[in-house]
């Protein structure tokens, strides 16, 4: 039984595997098991645990896909809107918007609420991603299933990927890459780049929808691959009579793409609300050069406390691969290279390319060992300034690394097959030791503050008029996220719509014409958050008092809430300071349902 040719043109040699149908049902038995197994901590209860170290970003994916789906029914626009950061609204073409799963995933949205929508995607993502590397590479790059397994399940549950997990709808959708790859190498087969360019087009524009980051990751790192790839000596007369059906596909790639994404191309670029670049430090968020020979957190050497804090944050390891795992890709790429025809070496060559110059951007513009910043100068440091650049994070750049790696495992047990068992074995060895203490451990998830009755009962109806402007207090941000998971309750149970001031997005007013997170502060969401996070109340003026109530005029607020737990995502809030300090800025509040609150009188 012969596999399909490979996509690079490397000779696919014949499975051994007489019975690949059940090789296949166990790889997706162990993919979708191992998925279900990290997130096993909120399928607990999804609607009352939230992930421990990211709940805020938890919550900003949760409103949206309510937002996405209510967007959908009530013929609103899903990429601009005004519910949150009133007066001014959020661009969330330059967010992630996610907007593909809200719509697909919209009935669920409105049948089992947010939390277990997020939940289930959160899920199928991790477990499409090793599927997807799995029926790419058992295809079109190796003979046997073993090694496709191998491969596509460390790509799947690599370090990076777990660390995602923590919240990220768009970075666990890895199930994205092999398709784009596979789309992209497909269009150099004879008589195919109209259909390829339109398929291939389709998939940019779903990919750009779930993870544009990601998006233009893939797309440098497939054009580096092939750049490499087309110039080795062994593969230029290949590539050159591969080129122009691969243009002429990339053509229809970019004219059905465009046209698919032209009005979110346009918000992102030069619609209202935007920004040019982040506001987020490339120092902080690069990797450390000692980060890849360490152990991530949420593994089995994490778990027995051989994981290391190198990351800005617990969803960022996003190398982390341990010694053991780094020597023994070395040992799999020079033993690959030995037996390498000089088509193969090419593709040796091209991986081997991308891997370390992705892994050196990934350092971020100067070089840190160990937490300590060297001052030495990289190449992310000269490319900082440029459009589209500027906003990522160098530190994801390591992800491209992940799948290398895995390829070169795949390819190195398929390599393996018809040697002695006494090399087999000694090469299963070499393979536990680098591949169980990066076994994932379940997330870490922790019990999550109930929406209030206030909310869940429609209660707040009474106080808000159609399209008003209610507040949580404090105010809604990504450490206080309470007022849009509040808002995605009501969006997605059929409730009327209401606004609220501030949100968790990034929007205009940073350094430099760059980004930020939430609004630019007033007075009153100021107070607020100082009271929450001290636990003192403020030193309150009758101009500070002016100050607040003209802030709330600004936002039109009919409605103040403070709900008797309020989350703090990254640190505990003093309920008795706030309500101490809104009640001297606003006067004593009402007691109504499980929550106090003050109403603002309209002008």
């Amino acid at each position: 039984m012969q596999s399909s040719p490979s996509l690079v043109g490397d000779p696919s040699p014949p499975t051994r595997s007489a019975r690949p149908h059940r090789a296949d049902l166990v790889v997706g038995l162990l993919a979708v098991a191992l998925a279900l197994w990290v997130t096993s901590g909120l399928w607990r209860d999804p609607n009352g645990r939230a992930i421990t170290v990211n709940a805020s970003d938890q919550a900003l994916f949760e409103w949206l896909l309510a937002f996405g789906g209510h967007a959908l029914t009530h013929g609103q626009d899903p990429l601009f809107t005004h519910l949150i950061n009133v007066p001014d609204g959020v661009n969330l073409a330059v967010n992630t918007s996610i907007t593909v799963y809200a719509a697909v995933f919209a009935p669920l949205t409105y049948l089992v609420g947010p939390p277990a929508t997020f939940l289930v995607i959160l899920t199928l993502n991790l477990a499409a991603t090793a599927l997807a590397w799995y029926w790419l590479l058992s295809r079109h790059l190796v003979g046997s299933r073993l090694a496709a397994g191998v491969g596509a399940l460390f790509i799947a549950y690599s370090p990076g990927m777990v660390s995602h997990a923590n919240a990220h709808l768009n970075w666990t959708a890895g199930w994205l890459v092999p398709l784009l790859v596979w789309g992209v190498f497909a269009l150099r087969r004879p008589g195919r780049w109209l259909r390829g360019g339109v398929v291939l087009g389709l998939l940019v524009a779903v990919a750009f929808s779930i993870a544009a980051e990601g998006l233009f990751f893939t797309a440098l790192a497939l054009a580096l691959f092939l750049a490499v790839w087309s110039l080795h000596p062994a593969r230029r007369a290949e590539a050159r009579a591969a080129l122009p059906g691969l243009l002429r596909g990339l053509g229809v790639t970019a004219l059905v793409a465009g046209v698919l994404l032209a009005y979110p191309l346009w918000l992102h670029f030069a619609g209202p609300q935007r920004f040019h670049g982040t506001g987020f430090d490339p120092m902080i968020h690069s990797e450390d050069l000692a980060g890849f020979g360490a152990f991530p957190r949420r593994s089995l050497a994490g778990a027995v406390d051989w994981g290391t804090r190198l990351a800005p944050n617990p969803t960022e390891e996003n190398s982390f691969f341990g010694v053991p795992l780094l020597l023994l890709a070395v040992g799999c790429f020079v033993l690959l290279w030995r037996r390498a025809a000089p088509a193969r070496r090419a593709t040796l060559t091209a991986l081997g390319v991308t891997a370390l110059v992705f892994a050196a951007l990934s350092l971020g513009p100067r070089a840190k060992w160990d937490g300590r910043n060297t001052g030495q100068l990289l190449p992310f440091g000269l490319l900082d300034g440029l459009p589209v650049v500027n906003a990522a994070l160098p530190s994801r750049l390591a992800l491209v690394v992940a799948p290398v790696i895995g390829l070169l495992l795949a390819y190195t047990v398929d390599s393996l097959r018809t040697d002695p068992p006494r090399v087999r074995a000694a090469w299963t060895a070499g393979f536990a030791v680098a591949l169980l203490p990066l076994l994932p451990t379940p997330l870490l998830t922790s019990a999550r503050e109930p929406i209030p009755a206030f909310i869940t009962a429609g209660t707040w109806q009474r106080y808000v008029p159609p399209g008003g402007v209610l507040t949580p207090l404090p105010l809604t941000l990504d450490v206080t996220p309470d007022g849009q998971r509040w808002q995605a309750y009501a969006l997605s149970h059929g409730q009327r719509e209401f606004r609220i001031p501030a949100g968790f997005f990034l929007g205009p007013g940073g350094p430099d014409g760059r980004g930020k997170i939430g609004p630019v502060p007033r007075t009153f969401d100021t107070l607020m958050d100082q009271a929450g996070r001290t636990g003192l109340v403020p030193i309150i003026t009758e101009g500070s008092v002016q100050l607040c109530r003209a802030d709330l005029r600004y936002w039109g607020v009919s409605a103040v809430v403070l709900a008797d737990r309020v989350h703090g995502a990254k640190y505990d809030l003093d309920e008795d300071a706030l309500r101490r300090t809104a009640t001297a800025i606003l006067g004593p509040p009402e007691r109504v349902d499980d929550v106090w609150l003050w109403t603002v009188p309209g002008d």
